[in-house]
């Protein structure tokens, strides 16, 4: 496993740059739009409508095995639920958490394409109107809950098009929150990782998955799990394919050191298995 550099660590935990992964910074308004024009994005390779469908369907089944009923989910143990495709979080509101939120922000960018189609307790509740689990599970069958999996499963393709553009805007984040004396090897494995189709699949989803890394709080120890520290963790191999299992295999140490981090009551490494396998996709064929 890599060992990070003193400085690394130090720095990094020093910086408050807003994330913009699948979890904005509680420092961005979760109302703000996500991307404005001519806002600069990370390079990569175009995506046909096929790809992204395909990128959509995977990552719908990465997080809640395709089901409709996943669209909706509160897992055990966390305080709030995850919505959509991509499990955006959202909070009940008085809760903060380590966590940063997606759900609102995801809101706010479906309002600005299809506003007219969202169901409209969604667009009127700023906070996660259940305050627990139990009474999510209880109202599970209820109107809205049916009402908003019936949107969801409707407009998967622009769930996608969000997943891919918070993707795309997290290079530049990370470029801004990392010293300056790492950025050249972040910069260069991420161009070698998205030179085939499945490392660019492999950036899009582990944004969306863990986030892009900058933001403090998501730390345990001072050590982070997002995509800035897995291109870090990288070690130096060839562009496409070798870039593509290394970084799965990157991404796997990292989660493990989470895992060993982590508070003991939170039981994490329960879901060891599961982060495993899905970075074993990003090795794979896309």
């Amino acid at each position: 496993m890599q060992a990070y550099p003193a400085i690394f660590i130090f720095t990094v935990a020093l910086l408050g740059v807003a994330s913009i992964s699948c979890t904005p910074s509680s420092a961005v308004s979760p109302r703000q739009p996500l991307a404005k024009e001519g806002h600069q994005q990370a390079p990569g390779i175009k995506l046909s409508n096929s790809d992204r469908r395909k990128i959509g369907n995977k990552i719908w089944q990465n997080e809640s095995g395709g089901a409709v009923s996943g669209l909706t989910h509160w897992n055990v143990g966390e305080e709030f639920p995850s919505m959509g495709i991509g499990h955006f979080i959202w909070y009940p509101e008085g809760f903060h958490g380590r966590w940063t939120e997606s759900f609102p922000r995801f809101i706010a960018y479906a309002n600005q394409r299809k506003p007219l189609s969202m169901p409209e307790w969604v667009i009127n509740s700023r906070h996660c109107p259940w305050p627990d689990k139990e009474s999510f599970a209880h109202d599970f069958n209820g109107p809205r809950l049916r009402a908003l999996r019936h949107w969801l499963t409707n407009n998967v393709s622009l769930q996608t098009d969000y997943i891919i553009e918070t993707s795309r805007e997290a290079l530049p984040n990370i470029m801004s929150a990392a010293p300056a004396q790492q950025r050249g090897v972040i910069k260069a494995n991420y161009d070698k990782v998205s030179a085939t189709a499945n490392g660019t699949y492999a950036l899009i989803d582990y944004v969306n998955f863990k986030g892009d890394g900058t933001n403090p709080t998501e730390r345990y120890n001072r050590q982070g799990w997002g995509l800035m520290w897995v291109l870090v963790e990288m070690r130096d191999v060839p562009a496409g394919h070798a870039a593509a299992a290394e970084f799965a295999a990157a991404a796997k140490r990292c989660l493990d050191r989470r895992i060993t981090n982590s508070p003991p009551s939170r039981g994490e490494k329960r879901w060891r298995a599961g982060w495993h396998n899905r970075c074993d996709t990003y090795a794979r064929a896309f």
